[in-house]
């Protein structure tokens, strides 16, 4: 059984403002997968939380040979948007359309990568790698 550990964030300079998401995939003893560092455009706090985590899940989807995963493998993601990681928990309710929209593709991107997926919550700080990412492409000037 494999296991990986998703470190996911997402912000925007303003809130709405120039948008970014980051995310940092590892095995369970801690070698580099592969990271995510990309622009999203105008948006909200919120929305590049949940991009952040649609951009990760692609990821794993384009990488599920290569990562040898089965229903079996364990992908364990850290957030430390408290509003996200409870509603992708089922714990808070979901009324804005636009993030019902984001949350219905993480359930379908779910489905498509396979095995056991769980969303935690993480005090800032422990999210240092996904930040730096996030700030690494928002500071570009690409």
């Amino acid at each position: 059984m494999s296991k990986y550990f998703i470190h996911t964030d997402g912000g925007a300079r303003g809130n709405p403002g120039p948008g970014a998401v980051g995310a940092v995939i590892k095995t369970e003893r801690g070698q580099l997968v592969f990271e995510i560092s990309r622009k999203i455009g105008k948006t909200t706090n919120n929305i590049a939380e949940y991009s952040a985590v649609v951009a990760a899940l692609e990821g794993l989807r384009n990488n599920v040979s290569m990562l040898q995963c089965n229903n079996e493998t364990i992908f364990q993601f850290f957030l430390d948007s408290k509003l996200v990681v409870n509603q992708l928990n089922g714990l808070y309710k979901v009324k804005e359309n636009h993030l019902r929209d984001l949350l219905l593709k993480i359930r379908s991107l779910e489905q498509e990568v396979g095995g056991k997926i769980y969303y935690s919550l993480i005090p800032r700080e422990k999210n240092w790698e996904a930040d730096r990412l996030v700030n690494k492409a928002l500071d570009s000037g690409q």
